[in-house]
C-alpha cells in the first residue's frame, strides 16, 4: 500500500491557527496549518516515536523485484515497487505541464525529491506517519537549508503538491514560518540528512542489532488461551489451515483469517494420559500429516496412554479426516502402527514428521529416571531397544512379520540381526522437537536436514542434525564433555558431535526449532530460530558456509523502537514449548505463562522481521477454500501492542528493551554470526508425574473471541486542483486489556528437575 492507496478514519476538523505573513494572489503555495499538526511539529504528542525504517502502509522496507527508473535513489532498498515508481513519475510529469521551461530546470529537482519521499526507507517518519494515531503531513519533514532554498525558489510550484488554503493564506512569503511546519523534531531523519547519516544507514535493510549482538525482531500474537500448545502443523493441502494441538489430546482448526472452529479436529483427552501436575512430560506429543493427505486424508498421532493393566505407553497411531467434513477427524478410524513401554513417565520423546524421502521418522525418549539407567548401556546406547532413537517406518506398506509398516530396505541397521530395523539413529536422551529444513527458496541448498533439540541432564543443551546410522553420544556423552567416563572412553563410540551446546548459564531444557525459509522476512533465510523452555530465551544460530561451524545469536523480543509497527507486540509468556512453520514457511513459537497440562494460559506467536520484508505481492498466496461446518470464533488478541503502550500515559512504566511477562531474560552475548551485507541508498487420575519434570504441556477449551478490529489505513497527499484530489485522514486503534499474570512455576519445575537427579 502506499500514500494515496491508503484510507484513515476522518477525525474532526482542526481549528486553525491564523499565521502571519502576507499573501499574494500570484502564489499558489499551500499546507496544512491545523492545531494537531502545528503540536505534532513541536513534538507535543504523548509517546511520540523513535525514528526507524518504516513505509507509509506502516510495514518494514523492501528491495523492489525490480529496477526503478524514476526514484533510482531507492531501488536497492525503500518503501516502492515499480508500480508506485510508475505512478510517481506519471504524477511528477503531470505536474511539470504545469510550470514554464524556466521552473523545470529551476524546481524539477526539488519536486521529484519531495514525490520519492514516499519510496524513502525512512517514509513514515517523514511523513509523521510511524504514529497512526497522529495527523498524517501533506508533504515530507525538510531539513530548513534544503526547506528554505525549496520556499525561496519554487515556493509557487509547491502548491501542485498540496491544496490547503490557510497555508498558503498564512506562508506563502513567510519562509521561517513555512520550514518551521516542515520541520521534525529529530534533524537526523529530516530530508536530505536522512540521506547523509551514515548511523543510519551503515546497516539499513540487515536485522536489526543492539549493542551486544542481540537480534531485534518482533512477533505478533496468532491465538491464545489455549492450554499447553505443544505443537503446530499443516496439512500441506494448499488450504493454509493451522492446527494447534493441546497435550490433553484436544487439536483446534484455524483457519487463514485468523479464526478458530468452535469444534475440535479431534478430541482423545478422554484416552490420552495428562495430568496437571507442573512438569508432567506425559499427554498428546506428536502429530504428522501423510505426505498425500490432500488425497488419502490419512495423519499420525503419538501420545502416552495407560492400558488396561495400568502400565504406561506410548502410541503411534494412522487416523483418517471424515469423509463428510474435512475439518472433523474420525476418532474410530484409529490404527494403531506402534506403541513403546515407558518405564518412567518423564522422557518420552514426542515428534513426528515426514523426511523428503517420504518416510515417517520417530523420535522416542530414553525411557525416563536421570542417567539412562537401563541395562548395561542404558537403552539409549542399546541397537535392539526403541528407546533413545530416531526410528524410521514406511507407513504405506507393511512387514511380512506382521508389524503394520513396512522397514525402508536402506535403514541403516537392517543387515544386523542385533539390532531392530526400525532404527534410524541411535544415542539421544529425549528430542524435543524436530524439524525438517526445506531448503533455500532458490537454491535449495540444506533441503532435507532434519534439526533436533536434545534436552540434556544437568549440564548441556545440544542441537543436532540427524544423520543415518548417526551414534548421537548419550549417555556415554552429554554435550561434548563425557556423562557416563566408561562409555566414553570406549573407541568404539564414533560418536556425532552436536552443531551447537549450550551450559546451564544459558538455560536449562532446549526446545528445538526450525530453520526459516519462508517469504515474508527475508533476512532471516537460514537462520535456525530455537529457544529454552525453563528460561524463555530465544536464539538463532548461523551456518558459516566457509567452516561449516554454526555461531548463536540471541533474539530479544519487543524493542520500543523497532517494533513501534501496529499490531507488533513487546512480550511473551515465558516458557517456550514448541516452534512450527505454517504453509508459507513462516515461523511461529508456542508458549505458556503457567506450566501445567490444565491452565488455558498458553498463547501460539508470529516472528516478524521489523527491518525488511519481501515485495508487495511476491508473498501472496490463495488459500483452497475449504467448507466449514463449525461456528467460526475470530480471534482477539490479548496482548498489547507496542504501540499502545507507547500511547499509554507517561506515568506508565517505560517499555524493556526485551522481556517477558513472568520475568526477565537474562541475555548472554556471543560472538555476532556473519551479517547480512548492508544495503546502501543512493546519495541524492493418574498416578502422580515422578520429580525431574522439564516441559509441561498445558490442556484447555478455548473461550469464544470477539472480533478484531480492522487496523485501518492512511491516504496521504491532497494535491491542489488541477491535479486529481486524495483525501487525507487518520487513524485510530482500540486498546485491548492485558491478561492477567500467572502465578510463575519456576520453583516448582526447578525442584522436580533437582529430585530426579
Amino acid at each position: 500500500f502506499y500514500t494515496s492507496d491508503l484510507k484513515k478514519p476522518t477525525l474532526k476538523e482542526a481549528t486553525v491557527w491564523p499565521c502571519t505573513g502576507r499573501s499574494s494572489s500570484s502564489s499558489w503555495v499551500s499546507f496544512f496549518c491545523p492545531r494537531a499538526f502545528l503540536c505534532l511539529s513541536l513534538s507535543c504528542l504523548v509517546g511520540s516515536l523513535l525514528g526507524h525504517p518504516q513505509c507509509l502502509d506502516y510495514g518494514p522496507p523492501f528491495q523492489p523485484s525490480f529496477h526503478l527508473e524514476f526514484c533510482s535513489a531507492y531501488e536497492n532498498f525503500g518503501c516502492c515497487d515499480q508500480e508506485r515508481d510508475n505512478s510517481i513519475a506519471a504524477k511528477y510529469w503531470e505536474t511539470m505541464d504545469y510550470i514554464d521551461s524556466q521552473g523545470q530546470k529551476l524546481c524539477g529537482t526539488y519536486i521529484k525529491d519531495i514525490l520519492c519521499q514516499e519510496c524513502s526507507p525512512y517514509a513514515a517518519h517523514l511523513y509523521d506517519a510511524e504514529n497512526p494515531r497522529t495527523p498524517l503531513r501533506n508533504l515530507p519533514g525538510l531539513c530548513f537549508d534544503y526547506c528554505s532554498e525549496l520556499h525561496f525558489n519554487c515556493r509557487s510550484a509547491i502548491s501542485l503538491l498540496t491544496s490547503d488554503k490557510h497555508l498558503q493564506e498564512c506562508c506563502e512569503m513567510n519562509k521561517t514560518r513555512f520550514c518551521q511546519l516542515l520541520h521534525l523534531h529529530d534533524e537526523d531523519y529530516c530530508f536530505p540528512n536522512v540521506l547523509k547519516n551514515t548511523a543510519l544507514n551503515r546497516n539499513l535493510g540487515s536485522v536489526v542489532e543492539d549493542r551486544k549482538g542481540c537480534l531485534q525482531l518482533c512477533l505478533t500474537e496468532v491465538a491464545n488461551g489455549l492450554r499447553n500448545p505443544v505443537l503446530m502443523v499443516h496439512a500441506n493441502d494448499q488450504t493454509h489451515r493451522m492446527f494447534v494441538a493441546e497435550q490433553v489430546g484436544v487439536i483446534w482448526v484455524y483457519l487463514p483469517d485468523g479464526s478458530r472452529l468452535e469444534e475440535p479436529f479431534l478430541d482423545i483427552k478422554n484416552i490420552v494420559l495428562a495430568t496437571p501436575w507442573v512438569g508432567d512430560e506425559r499427554g498428546f506429543l506428536g502429530m504428522a500429516f501423510h505426505p498425500k493427505y490432500k488425497y488419502n486424508g490419512k495423519f499420525y498421532i503419538y501420545y502416552s496412554y495407560m492400558d488396561e493393566n495400568r502400565v504406561e505407553k506410548i502410541r503411534i497411531s494412522e487416523l483418517k479426516v471424515l469423509a463428510s467434513d474435512v475439518n472433523k477427524a474420525d476418532p474410530l478410524s484409529e490404527r494403531n502402527l506402534l506403541e513403546l513401554e515407558e518405564p518412567a513417565a518423564n522422557h518420552n520423546g514426542g515428534q513426528l514428521l515426514f523426511g523428503v524421502d517420504g518416510y515417517m521418522y520417530l523420535f522416542t525418549g530414553d525411557g525416563g529416571k536421570a542417567g539412562d539407567p537401563f541395562g548395561k548401556f542404558g537403552n539409549a546406547q542399546n541397537k535392539s531397544a526403541l528407546l533413545g532413537k530416531v526410528l524410521r517406518i514406511d507407513v504405506d506398506g507393511k512387514s511380512p512379520d506382521g508389524k503394520p509398516y513396512r522397514i525402508p530396505p536402506d535403514n541403516p541397521f537392517v543387515p544386523d540381526p542385533q539390532a531392530c530395523p526400525e532404527v534410524y539413529a541411535y544415542g539421544v536422551r529425549n528430542t524435543w522437537r524436530c524439524a525438517v529444513d526445506r531448503g533455500d527458496p532458490v537454491t535449495k541448498k540444506g533441503r532435507g536436514r532434519i534439526f533436533c533439540g536434545d534436552v540434556g541432564q544437568n549440564r548441556f543443551e545440544e542441537i543436532d542434525i540427524i544423520v543415518k546410522g548417526g551414534n548421537y553420544g548419550w549417555r556415554a556423552k552429554e554435550g561434548f564433555e563425557c556423562y557416563d567416563t566408561k562409555l566414553c572412553h570406549n573407541s568404539s563410540l564414533d560418536d556425532i558431535l552436536p552443531i551447537f551446546v549450550y551450559g546451564r548459564n544459558v538455560g536449562k531444557s532446549v526446545t528445538g526449532g526450525y530453520v526459516y525459509r519462508g517469504c515474508e522476512s527475508p533476512n532471516l533465510n537460514g537462520l535456525y530460530i530455537f529457544g529454552d523452555f525453563m528460561n524463555g530465551r530465544l536464539m538463532a544460530l548461523h551456518e558459516d558456509e566457509k567452516t561449516n561451524k554454526w555461531k548463536k545469536q540471541d533474539i530479544c523480543i519487543g524493542s520500543r523502537k523497532a517494533c513501534a509497527f501496529p499490531g507488533m507486540i513487546s512480550s511473551y509468556s515465558k516458557f517456550i514449548i514448541s516452534f512450527a512453520e505454517d504453509e508459507a514457511g513462516e515461523l511461529y513459537f508456542m508458549s505458556t505463562s503457567y506450566p501445567s497440562a490444565y491452565a488455558p494460559r498458553g498463547s501460539l506467536y508470529k516472528f516478524i522481521d521489523p527491518a525488511r520484508r519481501a515485495p508487495p505481492g511476491k508473498c501472496k498466496y490463495k488459500p483452497v477454500p475449504v467448507k466449514t461446518k463449525s461456528k467460526r470464533i475470530p480471534f482477539v488478541p490479548r496482548a498489547k501492542t507496542v504501540l499502545e503502550l507507547l500511547n499509554e500515559p507517561s506515568t506508565t512504566k517505560p517499555l524493556k528493551k526485551s522481556s517477558t511477562p513472568t520475568a526477565s531474560i537474562p541475555r548472554v552475548s556471543s560472538k555476532k554470526a556473519k551479517k547480512t551485507p548492508s544495503t546502501k541508498i543512493k546519495a541524492p487420575t493418574v498416578k502422580p508425574a515422578p520429580s525431574g519434570k522439564k516441559r509441561q504441556k498445558i490442556k484447555a477449551e478455548a473461550k469464544p473471541h470477539k472480533p478484531k478490529q480492522k487496523v485501518a489505513r492512511i491516504s496521504r497527499t491532497t494535491p491542489a486542483p488541477p491535479l486529481p484530489k486524495k483525501k487525507s485522514s487518520h487513524l485510530t486503534r482500540t486498546k485491548k486489556p492485558l491478561p492477567k499474570k500467572a502465578t510463575p512455576a519456576k520453583e516448582k519445575l526447578e525442584k522436580r528437575r533437582k529430585d530426579s537427579r
